[in-house]
């Protein structure tokens, strides 16, 4: 009879995440991973079998973290131009994101490099861009395609504001961000 888990599967994921973004997914180890949780590598191995498997089950973790924030700002939310923009600023990391980012980007390189994380980031990606689309208009031909460049504007602005260190980064997305909706012809409500 095998041992009891004395740490959930929750628990040590959201450790191994903060872990492994402090290491970068090329240098983390399940020695790295032993030493962040406090369980033995050989623990760890019994646990995932495989440095790949463990990274993968990680970064699976991270993207039901962001499943759920995601539903939440959704159901959270108006229905209209202002909700989408409150959504999407519900859904910017913290405020020290600078770094994040650099750190967020070197995780998205694995989700692009693995079938089932890319998976998962198609199918978060669509989600949003209907959330969004559905409260910038009600036409359902027009709304995925406004869905998809607000996603992708929001994308571009949290990239560019991390090199403005010095300038408000949520005020400044938010701007672009209305700013876009007023150019679309999208009132912020």
């Amino acid at each position: 009879m095998g041992r009891r888990k004395t740490v959930s599967d929750h628990a040590l994921l959201d450790s191994l995440l903060a872990a492994m973004e402090q290491a970068g997914p090329d240098a983390f180890s399940f020695s790295k991973a032993s030493a962040a949780v406090g369980l033995a590598p050989a623990t760890l191995v019994q646990r995932f079998g495989s440095r790949g498997a463990m990274i993968e089950a990680i970064l699976l973790h991270a993207w039901d973290r962001l499943d759920e924030a995601t539903a939440l700002a959704d159901t959270e939310t108006s229905p209209d131009a202002a909700g989408a923009i409150a959504m999407l600023m519900r859904l910017l990391p913290a405020a020290e994101a600078d770094q994040d980012i650099a750190d967020g980007l070197l995780l998205l390189r694995e989700d692009f490099k693995n079938p089932a994380l890319r998976m998962r980031g198609q199918a978060w990606g669509a989600y949003l861009a209907s959330a969004l689309g559905g409260r910038l208009t009600d036409q359902p031909e027009v709304a995925e395609r406004l869905g998809w460049q607000m996603a992708s504007l929001w994308q571009g602005a949290l990239i560019w504001s991390a090199f403005g260190q010095d300038a408000d980064r949520e005020s400044a997305i938010r701007t672009t961000l209305e700013d876009w909706c007023m150019s679309i012809g999208v009132t912020k409500a």
